[in-house]
């Protein structure tokens, strides 16, 4: 183990009780948990870089404690909060409560500790205000509600250190917005305030330094200190070389349960992750059935209700599990050592969220964590075995930080409202001292105050927008009291995803479209925002034409057209990592490499070669070819399905207006299949149009304005927006809105602003969102950039080996237990044997 070289070893940092408990306990304070104690007396923030196992926890908590047993007892008015401690889930700061303890009940410190998260009581939290513990471990909605009180001067007065814990996870996505605002907050009302950082998995060290540390704009980035830790046992990760015959498509490792039943049999507790919610729920249920020896085995996942949630992590802590199936509710920090070994059921996604999960295993420095991939599909073999390499090299592709979203900041105007008046230049200079808004012009931050003042231009007739006001004083403070109660029931930046009703339009003469049709079901917004009417996609049984989304119901009819435009997508939430995907890329190019995967892959891929052929790592391969009376384009850039699916989109329109007539497109995350009646291929081989031109940059021009006005995916994006910002409240005071009210009203309000307000602040974050979020415009400008006059296309009179994959979600129909899998499996033998035919030069056949 190699520590940073301003690790500090001196002795007399430690109190003589903290120094028998480690001794009684064995062990020595570690350089780096020493390195931390000597930044705290120097009145430094610090970033910690630990691999798990590491004592990263007790690290950022020792400097508090010495603190805290040497520290003279409060006065009759008592004291507010000494160490903030922020953690990213609900479970993950009950957990460090939990082990905080023990410590400080054996050093014999008079110390209390508390939880603060949406799960705790009311009277609980209403008694932490009036008498707060020295130590209080809290959530980034929890500290925006804390600040937006106006006793928070007091209430944080004598705050002495922040800890944020896993701040990678923290920092990347709005909640990281959020959390750098309050953070800044916390500076203004507690000046000598300490920032400590503690993570395991980083790309970029300086942009956690730089979070952590008051900024200034125009000026250089200030820094914290940076210590890290090297070393430790390396992961024992091995993927899963099944007996069984491995899918060509699907998310679901169905065939490979019997296998993870024998390594859960073979352990003492396992965690087995997903990726969603509903793949959770199917492996568990798969396990279950499997489950001969009655082995307890427990499920762990955000939608389940706390007190089950609880119950699992209490008899965790307990060991009294031997496996529990979890989604990314449990992979980040969690300390429960006894986990002897980690199964990643899909590809991970990311390298970096692979390592955090392998983590969980052991959780101690000085033992290997083990852990088993099971890809779920011939693709994700090639994407676990360049995870895998990723994790052997310790590379990391944690996201970088993006500018802070305006949407977030309206919210915080609003709650520093609450808290106390303000004047735009003093909240203007204490927002732009945090790390994502330094560089937020002062023209932007006041039309952020003049939206939460009126709702901007296009709404300041209406008085329900108009949240604060500006008094004689030249401060702007909250119109009523009610706004107060209004933003702390509604606050933070996690929208969960609504449902819309799928509707039958109805038939009656003269009604208005989709009265009185009958209800068939449910679908997600995210499957339905991306459709235009006209489109047609499976459901329920039937092949449906989306006729248009109104108020919170897709209206849809029957259609008789055999080829669904748009099949349902399924798989994994999380994008494919730019990291991996090259990985891929350069897997597949790279012939001497194949040895290192499972036969049925490297066949596989050698099937491709003869057939048709392999990219190279800088080409984007298009193969075209008929079957049946459609004609077929297959492209594999590997960047990911949202922006695949966004390439599809612009794709058609243009082969539409090339005369092409396509029918429809499926993306998965590493291929792109277009289908229609004209052919590509002759059309290619004429420059009608050329294969260049067809992928050419500019699509994201024209294109992409004339498709985002027909679809209905910028209104959902700007309905998260309008809930972020506050513009549109959904709980009231003992009342919630549904999700149907809440559309309706984002949906009126979107018009409004697109006519009469287009460059209106929520649609600059609407835009800011889709680009990034639900479109990856960025990624696929990149792409087509890095692909441009490197793009081959391949002719085929048959579908060839690398397609058969993305060919198989063309028409899916989701069907629940193993008929799916026979389904796909007969699917995937007739596509096989089309694509090698009856030649008999053929090599040997894939499995």
């Amino acid at each position: 183990m190699t520590e940073s070289p301003d690790a500090g070893s001196s002795p007399d940092l430690l109190p003589a009780p903290f120094l028998d408990w480690f001794a009684r306990r064995g062990w020595a304070p570690r350089p780096h948990q020493l390195a931390l104690l000597q930044k705290a007396r120097e009145g430094h923030s610090a970033l910690l870089i630990a691999p798990t196992g590491a004592g990263k926890t007790l690290a950022g908590f020792l400097p508090s404690l010495v603190d805290l047993a040497t520290r003279p007892p409060a006065g009759k008015g008592g004291r507010g909060p000494h160490t903030l401690y922020i953690s990213p889930l609900k479970a993950l700061a009950v957990d460090i409560a939990r082990n905080l303890e023990a410590p400080v009940a054996e050093i014999g410190l008079k110390i209390a500790i508390e939880t603060r998260t949406g799960d705790t009581p009311a009277h609980k939290r209403q008694r932490q205000k009036l008498k707060p513990p020295e130590i209080l471990l809290t959530t980034p909605e929890q500290l925006a509600l804390l600040i937006s009180n106006p006793d928070a001067g007091r209430f944080f007065g004598d705050l002495e250190t922040v800890i944020f814990d896993e701040l990678h996870a923290l920092v990347t996505a709005k909640r990281g917005d959020l959390l750098s605002l309050g953070l800044a907050r916390l500076r203004k009302l507690a000046p000598g305030l300490r920032a400590v950082g503690l993570s395991a998995t980083v790309s970029e060290p300086d942009d956690l330094r730089a979070w952590l540390m008051p900024q200034a704009p125009e000026a250089e980035r200030v820094l914290a200190d940076l210590v890290t830790v090297s070393g430790g046992a390396k992961p024992e990760i091995t993927i899963l070389d099944t007996e069984e015959r491995l899918p060509w498509a699907g998310h679901s490792a169905v065939h490979a349960i019997g296998e993870i039943y024998e390594a859960v049999r073979a352990n003492s507790m396992v965690l087995v992750f997903v990726n969603t919610r509903s793949q959770a729920e199917r492996v568990f249920q798969e396990l279950w059935q499997v489950n001969e020896d009655a082995l307890p085995i427990a499920l762990h996942h955000g939608s389940l209700e706390v007190g089950q949630r609880r119950k699992v992590e209490t008899a965790m802590a307990a060991g009294s599990l031997r496996c529990v199936v979890c989604t990314s509710t449990l992979d980040l920090g969690i300390d429960w050592g006894d986990v002897d070994l980690v199964i990643n059921i899909g590809a991970p996604k990311g390298a970096s969220r692979l390592a955090q999960r392998i983590g969980r295993a052991n959780h101690r420095m000085d033992e290997p964590s083990r852990a088993l991939l099971v890809p779920a599909n011939r693709f994700e073999v090639m994407e676990c075995t360049v995870a895998l390499e990723a994790s052997t090299s310790g590379a990391q592709d944690t996201p970088r930080l993006k500018a802070g979203s305006l949407d977030v900041l309206a919210q915080h105007v609003l709650g520093m409202a609450c808290a106390a008046p303000f004047s735009v230049e003093a909240l203007h200079d204490e927002v732009t001292s945090a790390a994502p808004y330094t560089e937020l012009p002062r023209e932007i931050f006041e039309q952020v105050i003049d939206f939460v003042a009126t709702g901007g231009y296009a709404l300041r007739n209406y008085e329900r927008f108009a949240k604060i006001r500006r008094g004689p004083d030249d401060l702007w403070r909250i119109s009523n009291p009610a706004v107060a109660q209004q933003y702390r029931l509604n606050v933070g930046t996690i929208v969960e995803s609504p449902m819309l009703k799928v509707r039958l339009a109805s038939r009656r003469r003269g009604g208005p479209l989709g009265m009185g049709g009958r209800v068939l079901g449910e679908v997600e917004e995210n499957f339905a925002e991306a459709l235009s009417p006209g489109d047609t996609f499976l459901f329920s049984g039937l092949v449906l034409r989306l006729e248009g989304i109104r108020d919170n119901e897709a209206i849809v009819s029957r259609t008789v057209n055999e080829a669904p435009k748009v099949p349902s997508y399924q798989g994994g939430k999380f994008p494919l990592s730019t990291y991996l995907a090259d990985g891929v890329r350069g897997l597949l190019a790279d012939e001497s490499a194949w040895g290192r995967l499972p036969h049925q892959v490297s066949d596989w891929l050698a099937l491709q070669q003869w057939a048709s052929v392999l990219p190279k790592r800088d080409e984007l391969l298009v193969e075209t070819f008929p079957r049946g009376n459609r004609f077929y384009m297959v492209a594999y850039p590997f960047e990911g399905r949202l922006a695949h699916q966004t390439l599809g989109m612009l794709l058609t329109r243009r082969l539409e207006r090339a005369k092409l007539k396509p029918m429809g497109f499926v993306a998965s995350d590493y291929a792109l299949a277009v289908w229609g009646l004209g052919d590509m291929g002759a059309a290619f081989a004429k420059q009608k149009p050329s294969v260049g031109d067809l992928f050419d940059q500019d699509m994201l021009g024209d294109d992409l304005d004339a498709w985002l006005a027909e679809s209905h995916l910028l209104k959902r994006t700007f309905r998260n927006c309008a809930l972020i910002s506050g513009l549109i409240e959904r709980r009231h005071p003992g009342k919630e809105k549904s999700g149907r009210q809440v559309t309706i009203s984002t949906d009126l309000i979107y018009d409004v602003l697109r006519s009469h307000e287009p460059d209106h602040i929520l649609l600059q974050a609407t835009w800011a969102d889709a680009a990034t979020g639900l479109l990856d415009v960025r990624r696929l400008s990149d792409m087509l950039a890095r692909v441009k006059d490197h793009i081959r296309h391949q002719p085929l009179d048959r579908v060839s080996p690398l397609a058969v994959p993305v060919m198989l979600d063309i028409g899916r129909e989701p069907v629940a237990g193993q008929a799916n899998e026979e389904i796909l499996r007969e699917n995937a033998d007739d596509l096989v044997r089309e694509a090698i035919g009856e030649m008999t030069e053929a090599p040997a056949e894939v499995e």
